[in-house]
């Protein structure tokens, strides 16, 4: 127990300190998950929009191995040891290697709202599992050396992966703090789910992408958003004054962080209490639907617009709409502001098997079981993709030729894949060609996913690519 005491003293993630006189306690600078867990951006994002990450400028940090939250024991005990306790009010639930394990019960640390799978029971998946997939060989971009799937596994802390071939489990792992029966953060993959219901409220004609903002939130009115479109908020072409540079202390991120925080008492009388409040102050900076701007306001904006086109909060639309109707095993839940609005930005936490079940409705444009759950307009307009104009524009050089629709990640390849990407390394990734959907939860020191696609999309594409031929 000593030695991983000192271990995790050594290889701990620092983050910066505000002082609460500003508003901003120890919380927030984690940005209450706000930060750390919807896909950050700056002048010089990465494939998450993350822009530096503490961690990543550390000595190399624990293996996955050394780094297993089941062997270093946290919050094991009645009362656990203080050595092993992290908690929400110092930030360190959220600081490697503590949050492989808190990635894993954000509800344990964080006030949340339940997302009902109602009460049918759950659709069951069918298994025709294939061993050859941990063989898998693949070159990391930029390396010479082929590694196997399975060794990539490690390499980038993986909590859970599922793997569906038209429709039946091929590839099912878990490690970590993560089990069947577990949830995990979806961190910046909860955009997909906002834009997603964004997508199928357009397409049912309860929302217009080409209407103003203001039609449906006018309080947005003085706002960055106040001469935007719904559809410039949907695929982020919005102008936005806003940085989430952690190193500047003058950052707009930390007034945001410090509103969504939903355990502070704010000391300034003036400041803004919720995302909704904050999102009344992000002021504008260019022109909209000139670039591709990776800025987390946009998804808690889009949450506040479907939740006033459809009436519902973005919980219970999603419950409403998806949760409820296909069988899912478990509710899903998300972090909540302190006035108890869903944060759409990074919030949400579900089972690896229920993400696989959304995934795959996704790709079948809508059906499950024979039903249409939503139009299949909604997936062909994700699919579709968005300006790949406007995306090269927005720094994103690792990612050439890709492109932003409706909140997903399109990445414009010859198989027509696209994905929910979030930081630390979650995702959904679907490629029609392969009829696969591949769904990963993890939990890598490094917040930016610039960290792990090095070894993650070139083993995406070699499951492809053997599902493709063994389909054939």
């Amino acid at each position: 127990m000593q030695q991983a005491a000192y271990a995790t003293a050594r290889h701990t993630s620092s983050v910066p300190s505000r002082s609460f006189s500003r508003g901003i306690t120890a919380i927030a600078t984690l940005a209450f998950c706000s930060s750390i867990m919807n896909g950050c951006s700056d002048s010089t994002p990465d494939s998450s929009g993350v822009a530096t990450d503490v961690s990543a400028t550390q000595a190399a940090p624990l293996s996955a191995a050394e780094s297993d939250p089941n062997t270093m024991g946290w919050m094991v005990g009645f009362p656990p040891p203080p050595d092993r306790v992290l908690k929400a009010s110092d930030g360190s639930f959220f600081q490697f290697p503590g949050m492989r394990y808190s990635v894993a019960h954000m509800r344990q640390f964080l006030p949340t709202v339940n997302v009902s799978r109602g009460v049918k029971a759950p659709t069951p998946l069918v298994y025709a599992l294939d061993a050859n997939i941990d063989t898998l060989s693949f070159t990391p971009l930029k390396a010479t050396e082929p590694m196997t799937f399975e060794a990539s596994l490690g390499a980038n802390y993986t909590d859970g992966m599922l793997i569906l071939h038209r429709g039946k489990v091929v590839y099912e792992h878990y490690s970590g703090a993560l089990a069947a029966e577990g949830k995990h953060a979806a961190m910046s993959v909860t955009k997909s789910f906002t834009g997603t219901l964004a997508a199928i409220l357009v397409a049912d004609g309860r929302l217009n992408a080409d209407a103003p903002v203001t039609e449906y939130v006018p309080e947005l009115k003085e706002s960055a958003f106040g001469d935007a479109t719904v559809r410039q908020v949907m695929d982020m072409t919005t102008g936005l004054k806003f940085s989430e540079d952690y190193a500047d202390t003058n950052a707009e991120i930390w007034m945001y962080s410090a509103a969504g925080n939903p355990l502070a008492t704010p000391q300034d009388a003036n400041a803004p209490v919720g995302y909704f409040a904050a999102l009344q102050t992000v002021q504008k900076e260019g022109e909209h639907g000139e670039a591709f701007g990776y800025k987390t306001p946009n998804a808690d904006a889009l949450g506040w617009i479907v939740s006033r086109a459809s009436g519902e909060s973005v919980a219970q639309l999603l419950s409403d709409l998806i949760w409820s109707r296909i069988g899912m095993e478990q509710d899903a839940y998300y972090q909540v502001d302190g006035l108890g609005i869903p944060f759409a930005g990074g919030g949400l936490s579900a089972g690896l098997r229920d993400m696989a079940r959304f995934g795959e409705l996704v790709r079948n444009e809508g059906r499950w079981q024979g039903e249409q759950i939503f139009p299949a307009q909604v997936t062909r307009d994700i699919a579709g993709g968005g300006s790949k104009e406007a995306f090269a524009r927005s720094g994103h050089d690792e990612l050439p030729g890709w492109s932003y629709r409706d909140m997903w990640w399109i990445t414009e390849n010859a198989d027509g894949a696209y994905a929910a990407r979030g930081v630390h390394g979650q995702t959904i990734y679907i490629d029609p060609a392969a009829e696969m959907v591949l769904v990963r939860f993890a939990s890598h020191p490094v917040a930016g996913n610039a960290a792990n696609d090095p070894t993650s999309l070139p083993a995406y594409a070699a499951v492809a690519a053997y599902l493709i031929k063994k389909g054939s």
